[in-house]
Formats: structure tokens, sequence, C-alpha cells
């Protein structure tokens, strides 16, 4: 909005005007006006929680956090408005990327409100069930790809993947020889889909799992959200495109506003989320954060740098995911608790303790996601 009434209309009247034309000025306008409105309404919203009890209620076995039972939630409403907010004031809204990352972050950010508003309504931690989420998530990715796919069809979106410490290989999404014969044509789409549900849904529900400490998920998704912000500013710059051999995504350079916002609103959500936290994000703000950073890398062709850049959001969920199958084949746990940050708990870390390790963790993990740019 003021990128078209600033640049678009004030700038072949006003010189100066130029300015709010470069990507990097306006994602630092986007940054500032989400750290300002999240630090603004975090007040006013939780205070509004409380007014309606909508507190959160902890799981019975997590007997140390039991005294946590009751602290607003659904905060994550506030990292939503912050995000949208300064996307719609300072992004082109021409650019298709931003309203596929915007849908990300609201279609996911959505099935965690339904999620949030049904442990509300039945007074205890359990919301939706496993499967009814999941059939929700891949409704959202598949409309998503749909969006891909329109995109490819105009030559707007490449499906070749960037592949670390790989140069040359950059395997094809959509196969296309396989699109090529009618009779692989529908496996190639089925494979996108997959895919995609892949990386979104297992993306939403990674920071979701993480989401149990005292600004340990929001935290880490600062340090994401800023390394996302390089990746699409590097990705839609030219000469720096070409010179790490990235995908050459023109767009894609308006999504380093839509990460800049993410960026912002996380850290001025990060203020109230700190430990003792005064306000969770509840799945609304996990699953749409997760969804939104899955949504971006998708569109600048970063999938594998995902695992990189939320390295410490794979490892909460590999937790899970090994917890789980190892007591159902051997019923033996792995772990003394998962995710594995109550595990930590359990051998005695205090929780800063944890939440300040982690951290450090996904920095080393997202400079380390980095610097593979360079070396391939």
């Amino acid at each position: 909005m003021l990128y078209w009434l600033l640049f678009e209309k004030l700038f072949p009247h006003f010189g100066p005007a130029r300015l709010f034309g470069y990507v990097t000025f306006r994602t630092a306008f986007a940054s500032l006006s989400a750290l300002f409105i999240s630090i603004w309404l975090g007040p006013l919203l939780i205070r509004k929680l409380r007014e309606f009890q909508i507190g959160q209620h902890i799981r019975e076995e997590v007997t140390n956090h039991q005294k946590k039972a009751g602290t607003p939630t659904m905060g994550g409403l506030l990292i939503v408005i912050a995000i949208v907010v300064p996307t719609l004031l300072w992004a082109n809204l021409t650019n298709p990327y931003i309203w596929i990352a915007l849908f990300g972050l609201l279609s996911f950010g959505a099935i965690g409100f339904y999620d949030d508003f049904t442990k509300v309504k039945k007074m205890r931690n359990l919301g939706l069930t496993a499967r009814k989420k999941f059939a929700l998530q891949v409704l959202s990715s598949v409309l998503i790809g749909i969006m891909l796919l329109n995109l490819h069809a105009r030559g707007g979106y490449a499906t070749s993947m960037n592949i670390p410490f790989f140069k040359s290989f950059k395997p094809d999404l959509l196969v296309s020889d396989w699109l090529s014969n009618p009779l692989t044509y529908p496996f190639a789409i089925v494979f996108f889909f997959l895919f995609l549900v892949i990386v979104l849904a297992g993306s939403s529900n990674a920071v979701n799992l993480t989401d149990g400490l005292d600004g340990l998920a929001i935290g880490l998704m600062v340090i994401a959200a800023g390394a996302m912000t390089i990746l699409t500013y590097l990705s839609g710059h030219r000469e720096f495109a070409v010179y790490l051999d990235l995908a050459r995504l023109p767009g894609a350079s308006e999504l380093t506003i839509f990460c800049g916002a993410m960026t912002g609103a996380s850290l001025g959500f990060l203020w109230y989320n700190a430990h003792p936290a005064e306000v969770f994000m509840g799945d609304v703000g996990a699953l749409g954060l997760g969804g939104a950073m899955g949504t971006v890398a998708v569109l600048i062709k970063q999938e594998s740098l995902l695992l990189f850049i939320g390295g410490v959001y794979v490892i909460e969920l590999m937790s899970v995911v090994l917890q789980v199958a190892s007591f159902k084949l051997r019923k033996k746990r792995i772990f003394r608790m998962a995710p594995i940050h109550h595990h930590f708990e359990l051998l005695g870390w205090h929780e800063a303790k944890v939440i300040t390790r982690f951290w450090i963790m996904g920095l080393i993990m997202a400079l380390f996601a980095l610097t593979t740019l360079k070396l391939r």
C-alpha cells in the first residue's frame, strides 16, 4: 500500500521518494513496523485474553510446568497481525509471491486457531485430533501447490531445487520428463504435492512441537526468519543469485519484506514470551510461523537448506518420531520425555539453560546453512 503510494505515485514528482523502491529500505521499515506493533499491541492482547479466560492447560506429566497453567495463550494472533500489516504496507502487492506467503501464514495459522479454540472450549490440553489437524494441513498444502503450479505455468516459478554442496545437481520437483508423457504426468503431479505436504506440514508441526518452553520456539524463529530474510534477498538479487548459482527468482526479492516482518514480529513477541512468559503463542502462532517458513522455502527453492536453518525444530520433531516409533516397536523409550527439550529438563537442566543452549544451536546451524551457499 505504502509502496504504491510513496514510490509509484510520489516518486515521479518527488525524487527522494525513490528510497521506497529499494527492497532493503522497505525491509528495514517492515521489520521495525512489526516490532513496534508487537510491543505496542502486546499488553492489550494479553489483557483481553485474560478477560476472556483463554489460558493454557498443561500436560499432567509435565509436573514442573504446572505453575504455568492459566497463562494466556493464543498470543500467536499478535504475531500474525504484526506480520500481515507491515507486509501489506511495505510490499509490492502486485507480486504473487507475497500473496502465496501470506496464504501460507494465514491458512496454517487458521488451523492453529481452530485447534487452540477447541482446547479452550474443552478446557484441556487436547484440541483437534492428529488426523483432523493433518488433514487440514494437507488441504492447505494442496492449495498452495495449486497456486505454485499456476505460477509455474505462467513462467513465474521454478521447480528445480538447490542442494547444499552440489553446484550442478538441481532435481526438478515436477520431473519435466514425466510431464511430457501422458502416462507419467499424474505421477509427476502427485510427487510434487506429496513433497509440498512433507515440507509444509513438517515445518509447521516441527515449530509447534518446539513450543514447549518460554521463548524457545519464538527465539529460534527470530534466527530462522533472519536467515530466510538473507536468503530471499540473495535469490531476488541478479548479481548475487548468479554469483552463488541460486535459482534466479526476480519476484522473490519482495519476500525479503515478508521475512523481515516475520523477524520483527517474532522479536517483539519474544519480549512478552521470554521466561517467565506472560503469554504463549499457542498453535495459531506455531503452526502459522512454521507454515510461513516452509512456504517461503518452497518459493525460493531452498527446501533442503530449511533442514539446517530450522535445525533445532527438525531435531525436536525427530525426537518425537523416534520416541513414538521406539515405544510402538520395542515398548521402550529412547528419551525420558519427548520433545527432546523436556528430556534435558528431566536430566536436571534449568529451563533457562535449555532455552539458551538451544538458541545457540539454532544460530550455529543457521550460520552453517548460509555458508553452504558458497561451499559448492
